[in-house]
């Protein structure tokens, strides 16, 4: 039987500085609390000089200064399961704002 693969592995990098410990601390919960089964770990590197970026395995999903801020928690999920399970369907945050609303 051959081992399975290395589940992924998720940094989240923020300044110290800039106080942003918390905020990384949240958005690691989020994506644990949803990904739970299919992440082998989600790391805290804790950086300087204003940085804040996630990585899947090495490779950046979202920068603070490229992408205009950070993330919702949303567009981050949706961002981490195109990577790690294209397949697989967020529930309500797939859905548009107003499906299911009566108007």
């Amino acid at each position: 039987m051959a081992d399975a693969p290395p589940k992924p592995r998720i940094s989240i990098v923020y300044c110290t500085q800039c106080n942003w410990l918390l905020r990384s601390s949240w958005m690691a919960q989020e994506l644990l609390q949803t990904f739970a089964d299919g992440l082998g770990e989600v790391a805290l590197v804790p950086a300087t000089g204003g940085r804040f970026e996630i990585l899947v395995d090495g490779n950046v999903i979202w920068e603070r200064k490229r992408d205009g801020g950070f993330p919702g928690v949303k567009d981050l999920k949706q961002r981490v399961r195109d990577v790690i399970d294209p397949t697989r369907d967020l529930g309500h945050l797939d859905r548009p704002k107003n499906e299911g609303l009566d108007t």
